[in-house]
């Protein structure tokens, strides 16, 4: 029972983590300019030319995120599981599923980034790299949904948490749908996934600060019953 006391603590301080790390990625590209989905890619690509150094950076930071948020996908699963069980409902293995696809496609969008800053005429991955970054949010948006689902009918997160995350999970889907109009930069659809990316970010520090709350006192039982 410490374990998993334990590892539910760990996978709250890990939610938390990975926004703070998903931040400071983009804290370390964006002053230097980092281009918008949709921007020209021959500049894209000179840009990741003559950012070699950021760009690695970034990389290096980006192995982190992947773990932590893992760990807090495996966490919430691990609390919300029996209440979901006896439902008959898996929205929370929905999530992870989301979690774990979003690492595997950011992994190319990382990718893409450092074969930018080694080529800085292959313009063409700049399209990859937007089309990767963009229909990401089809797993940001599961990851949302079936986390803020099972939390709220198990009683984790409270209703506006919820509905935070269904909004900003609302904003990735339609930004994913668009994404052969976010790639052609046509008008300012790319502020729709921002959007939808900073409430993400509270959405993960609020889930982690639960995460916590559920390790310092509430036990599988009361979690177990009806929002």
């Amino acid at each position: 029972m410490t374990s998993k006391v334990n590892f539910v603590a760990l996978s709250g301080g890990a939610a938390i983590g990975f926004a703070s790390m998903i931040v400071l990625v983009n804290l370390v590209l964006a002053p230097a300019g980092l281009p918008a989905p949709g921007a020209d890619p021959d500049e894209a690509a000179a840009f990741f030319a003559a950012n070699r150094g950021l760009a690695g950076t970034a990389a290096a930071l980006t192995p982190a995120v992947w773990v932590l948020a893992t760990v807090f996908g495996a966490g919430a699963v691990s609390v919300l599981w029996a209440a979901e069980r006896g439902r008959g409902e898996a929205w929370a293995l929905a999530g992870f599923a989301g979690l774990v696809l979003q690492n595997a496609t950011f992994t190319g969008v990382v990718a893409t980034r450092l074969a930018l800053a080694e080529d800085g005429g292959a313009a063409p991955l700049w399209v990859l790299h937007d089309a990767l970054l963009t229909l990401n949010g089809t797993f940001l948006a599961l990851a949302m949904t079936g986390l803020s689902l099972a939390g709220r009918r198990a009683g984790l997160l409270p209703a506006w948490h919820a509905r935070l995350g269904f909004v900003a999970a609302g904003l990735q889907f339609t930004s994913a749908t668009l994404a052969p109009l976010v790639i052609a930069g046509e008008g300012p659809l790319g502020m729709v996934g921002l959007a939808g990316w900073l409430l993400w970010v509270v959405w993960l520090v609020g889930y982690g600060l639960a995460l916590l709350r559920a390790r310092a006192g509430l036990s599988p039982s009361p979690l177990a019953g009806p929002a």
